[in-house]
């Protein structure tokens, strides 16, 4: 095995395992650490790794500066969490306003996002923002459904979110 694929075994790792320790909250629970869970964890993300390297599933062989990749992701991720909490409160206030000022509409616009994982990365992102949803994505075409003009706007004009994700990726 050499440097890189090591390397992406061991990103594929950790990433499988805080996942695990995340969705299992084994972690900070008021009885202390669950060990039945922590080595569960361990276990499956092994398992995980190892059928997922391979298969080529989450690293396919080309990839470049998976450790540069990761961190930045590690940076990106507390970002979309702070988007998804000013989207839940502009979907709150749209809702809860009398008028309900929404204005439905579907977007499309082309990226210029040239990875799967960066493009997936990007439509998962877009989906898990309260107020838009990614309906379909063909090549470097996006179809969006957003509820009002300000998350349509955000991704047709500002494009922050694509311009963070193709830091992440290093395709900028």
């Amino acid at each position: 095995m050499n440097r890189k694929d090591f390397l992406s075994v061991v990103v594929t790792f950790l990433i499988m395992y805080v996942f695990w320790l995340l969705l299992s909250a084994c972690i900070g629970s008021h009885h202390g650490i669950d060990y039945i869970r922590v080595v569960g964890g361990l276990i499956c993300a092994g398992i995980v790794t190892a059928f997922s390297h391979k298969h080529r599933l989450l690293f396919t062989g080309k990839e470049e500066k998976v450790l540069t990749k990761a961190y930045r992701f590690i940076f990106y991720v507390p970002w979309l969490l702070w988007q998804i909490i000013l989207a839940n409160f502009d979907v709150a206030y749209r809702v809860l306003h009398p008028k309900m000022p929404i204005n439905p509409r579907i977007i499309e616009f082309d990226t210029t996002l040239r990875g799967d994982i960066s493009r997936t990365t990007l439509a998962n992102s877009i989906t898990l923002t309260p107020g838009t949803i990614t309906i379909e994505v063909k090549g470097s075409r996006f179809w969006v459904h957003a509820i009002a003009d300000k998350a349509a706007e955000a991704l047709l004009v500002d494009k922050t979110m694509q311009m963070k994700v193709a830091y992440v990726f290093m395709e900028f």
